[in-house]
């Protein structure tokens, strides 16, 4: 749920019926300073405080956990391209949902490129990965895994971690990340071509 989202929404609604923050507060018997908690998004109201605000406002309760649009379209021509040094080229299959931190990426390394190493995110991010074509070497932390085509892997990505391509043919690969913050840090280091000794 995001929280400013939610907040924005409730306070709109608020505004629509012409209702002070008092006169919702004592309508949906919430305290006057969780109510501001929430219209603020700060606060993470439990259902039963949801609901009572949604009584309070007089719509149901889906109403106020609508986060937008249930489908998102993204057409072929609309995906981010990335092409980097190198040769390494990263394609955003995945669309921008608001308040959603996933990404479903397809790489290419060519052969002997790296794509250098990725800061540790926060507590709770993952990243899956699986190789279509190639090979693929990862680094999680001090651990060290050799992918295949149709090998797949999963870690946690609150550790520092880096893709390369040690091989003579290309890799293709696709990662499914859920960061749990923004995902713009660039990578601590890149090459365009693998470390001999990685």
């Amino acid at each position: 749920m995001d929280l400013g989202e939610l907040g924005k929404r409730i306070q709109a609604l608020r505004g629509e019926r012409g209702m002070t923050l008092q006169e919702l507060a004592s309508t949906a018997s919430v305290s006057v300073s969780m109510l501001s908690s929430v219209e603020r998004g700060q606060k993470a109201p439990t259902v039963v405080v949801l609901a009572r605000i949604a009584e309070g406002l007089g719509v149901p309760l889906t109403e106020l956990l609508d986060q937008g649009p249930r489908t998102v379209l993204r057409r072929a021509a609309e995906q981010d391209v990335v092409d980097e040094p190198g040769g390494w080229r990263r394609v955003v299959l995945s669309p921008v949902v608001p308040g959603v931190n996933f990404e479903w990426i397809r790489s290419s390394l060519p052969p002997h490129c790296a794509a250098g190493e990725y800061p540790a995110y926060a507590p709770g991010s993952h990243e899956f990965v699986v190789v279509e074509s190639g090979g693929l070497r990862i680094g999680v932390g001090a651990e060290v895994y050799h992918l295949e085509a149709g090998d797949s892997l999963y870690f946690s990505a609150d550790a520092v971690h880096s893709y390369a391509n040690l091989t003579a043919e290309p890799c293709h690969y696709y990662i499914a990340a859920l960061i749990m913050r923004p995902r713009n840090a660039a990578p601590v280091r890149r090459w365009s071509a693998a470390d001999p000794g990685a």
